[in-house]
């Protein structure tokens, strides 16, 4: 595990980030899940049981504070929030050679189980959506609602060699695990709509010294090895949850037309919800209007029927 720079910009972001976490209402705990792996997750400090539960899983990147933090007030409100650092990412790890979403799933049920949670909603971004299907297929009678955020599940092989083209050939590992500033803000124009413009390089550099250099190798290995989008996948399950697709308006890491593949495979038990003028991070890009539909969906116990919004706060108008 890292240590503490104190001349690192990044570095005191990530101890304000766990501070913030702490004084919303969570805590952190790490659980040794087996002999090889030991995972870290953030917790309620105090578990309501009038609230239900919820589960989110982030995706590649940094860890799950720096992808999640502006969910936390908004969401704990209303839910006992539980946030995992999947297996390689924050302070998560294994000794042992799995490195499938299927493992990540596994890993994370085996997390709540060992909290005590024995039914929540489920939500996943990107990676983390990968993992969040199959936990909810295999766990349909634990999982209740699902929200899938710019996750492209119904993944083919085409797609796979289409992900992320740059204009140097650049491959998936080397763009979502990033080296160099350059690098980093060739990620971040496929991440983010609008991204920062006068971010100076040793920032980038200390952000990608901070989140990226750590068991950077064992990351490359989970991209290789993802089960989903491969010649050898089985047929993507049908979910039997209500759920939930968030999909940014200008995703170039997973175009809106793979939300609207998901959503067809889904059927009438799936609703798609488009954020205006955002990217790959609506979490991040527009947390207000991601928040609410959060909050909306799953503390709405009514049913709905399958359609497709464009989301802008304060309006919904069918498309």
């Amino acid at each position: 595990m890292r240590n503490f720079n104190l001349f690192s910009f990044i570095s005191w972001r990530d101890w304000w980030l766990q501070k913030y976490f702490t004084y919303s209402g969570m805590t952190s705990q790490l659980i040794q899940l087996d002999r090889a792996t030991q995972m870290h997750c953030w917790v309620p400090k105090t578990v309501c049981p009038k609230k239900q539960s919820l589960v989110l899983i982030h995706g590649f990147g940094a860890n799950a504070m720096w992808q999640w933090h502006p969910q936390i007030k908004p969401l704990l409100h209303n839910f006992n929030l539980y946030i995992p650092d999947l297996v390689f990412f924050g302070k998560s790890f294994s000794t042992g050679s799995e490195r499938s979403e299927l493992f990540q799933a596994e890993s994370v049920m085996m997390v709540l189980k060992h909290l005590g949670v024995s039914r929540f909603h489920l939500g996943g971004i990107s990676y983390g959506g990968f993992v969040a299907y199959r936990l909810a297929h295999l766990y349909p009678e634990t999982v209740d609602k699902v929200v899938i955020i710019s996750s492209n599940v119904c993944m083919v092989p085409d797609d796979r060699n289409d992900l992320m083209r740059t204009d140097d050939s650049k491959t998936v590992p080397e763009i979502l695990l990033p080296q160099t500033p350059d690098d980093f803000k060739t990620l971040m124009k496929f991440a983010i709509h609008r991204p920062p413009r006068m971010l100076p390089s040793f920032l980038l550099q200390d952000f990608i010294n901070i989140m990226y250099t750590e068991q950077r190798e064992q990351k490359v290995e989970l991209l290789k090895q993802l089960v989903i989008g491969t010649q050898e996948a089985p047929p993507l399950p049908v979910l039997t949850q209500e759920t939930l697709i968030i999909w940014g308006e200008h995703d170039h890491v997973f175009p809106l037309d793979l939300g609207k593949r998901l959503k067809r495979h889904l059927g009438d038990r799936a609703k798609l919800e488009v954020i205006e003028d955002v990217g790959h991070a609506s979490q991040l890009e527009k947390p207000d209007e991601f928040n609410y539909l959060i909050n909306t969906f799953l503390l709405d116990s009514s049913t709905f029927c399958g359609q497709q919004h464009f989301f802008t706060l304060g309006c919904c108008s069918s498309n």
